[in-house]
């Protein structure tokens, strides 16, 4: 029988260059069953029956991008209101950029005692409102015994094998003995731990001194968040998972090469340490915050972009594996929002707002893809590694998601232009699909765009035919397995990981 045989294929993607983490090749994909079932000779299913042929024209095609790092409908954290984008318009964006499955948050607030009611909570924002497939971190902000007590639960039978915790933010700061505690629960579940690591008692200290002094403007952000802050905290919690029998931790939003450094330097000597950078490190600088007026706020978030030269070191860090994954960090706020978006700190006092009363955070789920893509700074084969197959490794999610393996991995796909066809786009707010009044990529030049998004074998994207062609409630909630990137937990839970003895 021929590849193409008797079997009749939902979808036959024909003449395109596959890309996944270690090939590129000509194939053909032939989908059934929302799976790839067969990668074939290039051409050669292009004649196979199939309800639907997509003739690529020599254009790539990559797993579909997965993004773990998405606020979606979350409270703020600076008053009132909450995130700009809610589960149906952040997946809506996510699918126009080329991503097929994000990971949000579920916050548990201070003042609640249970990580299970606080995932509940989150399903039911998300529940049929999804554009694509998503799952969910729980965002540890009190870890009591009963909140700890639910890891076990969240992985074995929720399917949540991920949790964060922040060494920042008053409504959100863990002391070390409380982190101690979380990576402890964490160890003995198999659970990996997202740290974001800046030192917020510094952060208040500085932002203090700089308040005294009248020196408020979105610009002194910066100075309010200098680079110690972040490889401090950095180097503490690494140092703090390693008294943990090495419990694995994920550092996310890296932005400065000294915690890089650090990074790099325990993953040299064998500690399962893994770290994160996002598109606004490698776009965006400090000298964005000190646009005139109130315009700087755009451009705020934490830690907050760095300078050129600190660019040029988060690209070497992608390419030489400091960093596991690329993810957007989206965590969307209007600017032009005087009620729960960024303008809630001006007023006649203070015409140019307060710093520490910005709405910390930037929009970013459907450019990721394309900025990085059409900067051209990667391999293909690292580009597709640190946007979706690390992240579908580091979380639970491999070999469904972040791969083009036959009969195993889900028919996620992103199929960008071929040479000579590319849109060479210049990026404008209009022309995105968040629910957010800004992007602070507005008027940068982007050199393709995904052509096509494809969810578990059906087109949601559609660049060239109407655009969002899915609809809200395609996405369904993915249940992950442990880490088999982080795969160091060993048997440890007759001992106990944490050896006083060896202290």
């Amino acid at each position: 029988m021929s590849i193409s045989g008797s079997i009749e294929y939902d979808l036959v993607v024909t003449n395109g260059i596959c890309v996944s983490a270690s090939d590129v090749a000509a194939y053909d994909v032939g989908i059934k069953d929302g799976k790839v079932l067969v990668l074939a000779p290039s051409g050669s299913l292009a004649e196979a029956a199939t309800r639907r042929l997509i003739d690529a024209e020599g254009g790539y095609v990559m797993p579909g991008g997965i993004d773990c790092h998405v606020h979606l409908q979350e409270p703020s954290l600076f008053g009132d209101g909450c995130s700009a984008d809610n589960y149906e318009t952040g997946t809506r964006s996510a699918i126009a950029g080329g991503t097929t499955t994000i990971v949000a948050f579920a916050p548990q607030q201070k003042q609640h005692g249970s990580l299970l009611a606080a995932l509940e909570a989150t399903h039911r924002l998300a529940a049929g409102n999804c554009y694509c497939d998503y799952g969910f971190h729980l965002l540890v902000s009190n870890p009591c015994s009963s909140a700890l007590a639910d890891l076990q639960r969240l992985r074995a039978d929720e399917g949540v094998t991920s949790l964060k915790i922040y060494m920042t933010y008053e409504a959100l700061q863990l002391r070390d003995d409380q982190i101690l505690s979380t990576l402890l629960a964490a160890r003995q579940n198999h659970i990996l731990t997202m740290v974001h690591a800046e030192n917020g008692d510094v952060l208040r200290w500085l932002t203090d001194q700089l308040e005294a002094r009248n020196l408020v403007a979105p610009k002194y952000h910066a100075n309010s968040r200098p680079p110690v802050l972040e490889s401090e905290a950095t180097n503490r919690a690494i140092a703090l998972s390693s008294l943990v029998a090495d419990t694995p931790i994920l550092l996310v939003h890296v932005s400065d090469p000294g915690a890089a450094s650090r990074i790099r330097e325990a993953q040299t000597q064998g500690q399962p340490v893994f770290a994160e950078t996002c598109p606004q490190y490698l776009f965006l600088t400090r000298d964005s915050l000190d646009a005139p007026g109130f315009e700087g706020a755009k451009c705020v978030c934490s830690p907050p972009p760095r300078t050129e030269a600190d660019q040029r070191a988060i690209w070497a860090g992608l390419r030489n594996g400091t960093f596991a994954v690329l993810s957007s960090d989206h965590c969307p706020f209007r600017f032009d929002d005087d009620v729960s978006g960024k303008k809630t700190c001006v007023s006649a006092t203070y015409p140019v707002g307060r710093f520490r009363y910005i709405p910390n955070g930037l929009p970013g789920i459907e450019t990721r893809l394309p900025l990085v893509f059409s900067a051209r700074k990667l391999e293909l084969t690292k580009f597709v590694e640190v946007t979706s197959t690390n992240a579908a490794k580091l979380y639970g999610l491999y070999p469904r998601k972040g791969a083009l393996l036959p009969g195993l991995s889900d028919a996620d796909l992103t199929i960008w232009y071929p040479q000579g066809k590319e849109p060479n786009l210049v990026l404008t707010n209009a022309m995105l699909h968040h629910d957010v009044d800004y992007t602070p990529y507005e008027g940068r030049r982007v050199a393709n765009w995904p052509r096509y998004t494809v969810l578990r074998g059906k087109v949601v994207w559609d660049r060239d035919r109407g655009g969002i062609v899915g609809q809200k409630g395609d996405g369904q909630f993915v249940k992950r397995g442990t880490s088999s990137l982080a795969n160091v937990w060993g048997v440890v839970e007759e001992a106990g990981p944490f050896d006083v003895e060896a202290l």
